[in-house]
């Protein structure tokens, strides 16, 4: 799931909820998230459409794994 999916689901700016990861990364292992590469990206946006909530990223956008998810 992307970063911007879960902070939309907490209520929170993308970039207060990444800081907030940051802040406390170690509390979590290793493989709970990943970051997309550039074409990871650009095939992701290709795949979505059109879509405001992509397009104006300033970073590439934290993945979070399914354990991750459950974690948070």
């Amino acid at each position: 799931m992307l970063d911007s999916d879960l902070a939309q689901l907490y209520e929170v700016p993308t970039k207060a909820f990444n800081q907030a990861i940051r802040r406390n990364l170690d509390r979590f292992p290793d493989d709970f998230m990943f970051q997309l590469t550039d074409s990871e990206f650009e095939g992701l946006k290709s795949l979505m459409g059109t879509n405001q909530s992509y397009g104006g990223r300033r970073h590439l956008p934290n993945v979070f794994t399914e354990c991750g998810v459950a974690m948070l």
